[in-house]
């Protein structure tokens, strides 16, 4: 197998189709997955909520995609939430959506956000710095699936609100 090289950049005017149609690619094969989330990046977008939307791109074709959003933990602002990550399925596990997750990380961090919360798989999310908070709840609940990593060392606590397009995607 030859070393793929992967360039991670900002979206551009007029990918919004081929970001969809890689999303909802990359979701279908999920257990997870909802069915919705190409429609929640689009929404995000159209709402102007979309603050980082990252893109891999191999021989200059889109393999790669995540989204970070505002999100709102109690009653702190400045935190992100991780979220959609899509990556093609024939190019799974070789290390595309940890690039564009870690590239999204530093630019929070350049951008000063507090931090980043992902509702996520609890053995994938930790290798970035996330970790289960039992004093963060989603949807009322606390769980290993409610993640934060934060960058300035304070532990958030309270309810994790995401975008209301999340909700009614």
């Amino acid at each position: 197998m030859t070393e793929m090289s992967i360039i991670i950049r900002d979206e551009r005017h007029g990918e919004e189709k081929a970001i969809a149609e890689l999303t909802t690619l990359a979701f279908t094969t999920l257990a997870m997955a909802s069915g919705t989330e190409a429609a929640i990046v689009d929404a995000l977008r159209q709402a102007g909520a979309l603050t980082l939307s990252l893109l891999a791109e191999q021989d200059g074709e889109i393999v790669g995609h995540v989204a970070f959003s505002p999100a709102v933990l109690g009653k702190i602002e400045g935190w992100y939430g991780l979220g959609p990550v899509s990556v093609r399925p024939d190019l799974h596990k070789q290390g595309i959506g940890s690039a564009l997750i870690k590239a999204g990380l530093d630019r929070l961090r350049v951008l000063g956000a507090s931090g980043c919360v992902v509702i996520g798989h609890p053995a994938y999310y930790p290798r970035f710095g996330f970790a289960a908070n039992p004093r963060l709840t989603f949807l009322g609940e606390a769980g290993e699936h409610v993640m934060a990593l934060s960058f300035g060392g304070s532990e958030p606590a309270g309810e994790v609100g995401f975008h209301p397009v999340f909700s009614g995607a």
